[in-house]
């Protein structure tokens, strides 16, 4: 049997072939752009393979309500040729087989708690690091909606002392977003987190902003483990920082196992699925989809 996973985010769309043990078995890579090119990139793979269900792990934000008319459709992203966008039924029309649905993050978290580096735990938060920023909850084995789903990426923050930057978010100019996401860096520092040398001082900047939003994941979620991705997630020393921070911004308040020093090295992790978190979380949302 053969399911179909799409993980899309800001800047790429993953499609990918998996089987009901949520194996990636094929794959391909498209750009983000207007909904048609997309779309049309998207259904020519998937006609080239049988598939028995689909799974969408989709950027938002996404009306996910299945009691509301508007289910399915995506709301006010800042990407504005998919704003209003019939998402849900776009992919129904097209594909006569159960079609599971969520954020992109959401659709990473699950896949890190069935595969990968969350496997068995029941309590997880997943930060996505990179053209934005999102969170995606695990808790009690159930994805987090309530009245929407987590938008993680506009926690607000408390602003370094030393960073006179405005922010880079259209809505709050200096949430987490407007401060860390990949743009938010590219602009603040004239070039591409990606070109940025290791002893750079944004770096110290970066790991300060994503610890609160650590910091304020525990103190609410209260998860089994924090796993963080993304782009600018690949410069690997940020995880040594951003430990470090969140131990000096709880100020010994939380007094467990699980949080202490040599704990927070497995607390606060990289993707055990790595790029592919997204599009093996799309494989297990077509997989419950299947099932129920």
């Amino acid at each position: 049997m053969l399911i179909g996973g799409v993980e899309a985010g800001g800047t790429k769309v993953v499609c990918g072939i998996g089987n009901e043990h949520g194996e990636l078995l094929e794959h391909k890579v498209i750009a983000t752009s207007n909904p048609t090119e997309t779309l049309n990139a998207v259904f020519s793979f998937f006609a080239e393979h049988p598939i028995a269900a689909l799974g969408l792990g989709w950027f938002g934000p996404l009306d996910l309500n299945p009691e509301r008319s508007s289910y399915g459709r995506l709301t006010s992203t800042p990407k504005l040729a998919w704003q209003g966008f019939p998402l849900l039924d776009t992919f129904q029309a097209r594909f006569p087989v159960p079609v599971g649905l969520d954020t992109d993050v959401n659709a990473a978290v699950l896949g890190e708690a069935r595969w990968g580096a969350a496997k068995g735990l029941h309590t997880v938060a997943y930060l996505t690091v990179g053209t934005g920023i999102g969170g995606g909850l695990l808790v009690e084995g159930r994805r987090v909606h309530g009245s929407m789903h987590p938008e993680v990426g506009h926690l607000l923050v408390r602003r370094h002392p030393d960073d006179p930057f405005a922010g880079h978010c259209p809505y709050h100019q200096d949430c987490l977003e407007g401060l860390a996401a990949g743009p938010a860096l590219a602009a603040r520092w004239g070039t591409p987190a990606e070109h940025l040398p290791d002893d750079h001082p944004a770096w110290r900047l970066e790991a300060y902003y994503l610890a609160q939003a650590v910091v304020n994941l525990m103190l609410t979620v209260s998860p089994q483990r924090i796993i963080l991705g993304g782009g600018v997630m690949k410069h690997t020393a940020l995880y040594t920082d951003i430990r470090r921070q969140v131990q000096t911004l709880l100020g010994g308040y939380l007094q467990h196992p699980g949080v202490s020093e040599a704990a927070l090295d497995p607390f606060i992790t990289a993707p055990g699925l790595g790029d592919f978190a997204g599009v093996r979380g799309a494989l297990a949302l077509a997989l419950d989809a299947l099932r129920h």
